[in-house]
């Protein structure tokens, strides 16, 4: 599999570059803002800037988090060392049609933001000096026409050295038949209204992505922090007439405080 080979030279990279790790408390917590820039929608050839939070929190047994790819929180618990499993709601963002030129000529809707509850299991552990986590999450939107999808996340420390800090990851994520149908296909409807030929999508692959992380300790409380992402759509996306780029790139930079 394309991830798996992915995930391979990334560690292997990491193996070569792992320097002395400066550790942090397990319990450290950030809160601060940023901005993204992001595709209108994945397979949108038009960017955009939003402002984010920037959220660490892990109490016991209620957490918070923007560190793993979306804005999310709940409860989870340690069964074994390093082995974790919990429950979670999830901001799910939407598709705003005014943005997108190609979308408003072609009369689509726009998708509002939305919540999804779901699942998780989290695996934590390291490979000689270098830190690996795996995350397993389920996501089902609140609204069920929007449908459900899962996430397999692996996320390796590449650096760690005079207050700079850098990792690696890779993601991908699975749509049930649902979900797809929502973001990418074209009913019978739609179709007479955009001009667009009639799609429709079964479950499969979403999309692949891989990025960086990276944060800078500006001092003991402030810490300057963004990540780059690469992704491309896969399988029946891919091939979605509202697609008209296959791989999309975000950006973000930020700042939080810590304690």
């Amino acid at each position: 599999m394309l991830l798996l080979r992915i995930l391979s030279a990334l560690i292997l990279a990491s193996i070569l570059s792992v320097a002395t790790a400066e550790e942090k408390p397990a319990d450290y917590i950030l809160l601060g803002a940023g901005n993204w820039s992001r595709p209108v929608y994945d397979g949108a050839n038009t960017n955009h800037t939003v402002a984010i939070p920037v959220i660490r929190y892990y109490g016991k047994p209620w957490f918070g988090r923007t560190t793993y790819g979306m804005l999310e929180g709940g409860a989870r618990v340690e069964l074994l060392s390093g082995f974790t499993i919990g429950a979670q709601l999830a901001y799910e963002g939407g598709r705003n049609s005014a943005e997108s030129a190609y979308l408003t000529d072609h009369a689509i809707s726009t998708i509002p933001v939305s919540i999804s509850w779901g699942v998780h299991a989290e695996l934590e552990k390291n490979i000689g000096p270098m830190p690996l986590i795996a995350l397993l999450r389920y996501r089902q939107d609140i609204n069920a026409d929007r449908g459900a999808q899962a996430d397999l996340r692996l996320t390796a420390g590449l650096y760690s050295n005079v207050g700079i800090n850098a990792g690696i990851f890779v993601q991908s994520t699975w749509a049930n038949s649902t979900s797809a149908q929502y973001y990418y296909g074209i009913s019978t409807q739609q179709s007479a209204a955009s001009g667009l030929p009639v799609y429709n999508l079964q479950s499969g692959q979403l999309f692949n992505a891989a990025g960086l992380l990276w944060s800078y300790d500006v001092d003991a409380q402030w810490v300057l922090l963004g990540s780059f992402e690469w992704r491309g759509l896969r399988e029946e996306a891919l091939n979605s007439p509202l697609v008209e780029v296959s791989t999309s790139r975000y950006a973000s930079l930020g700042l939080a405080y810590q304690f």
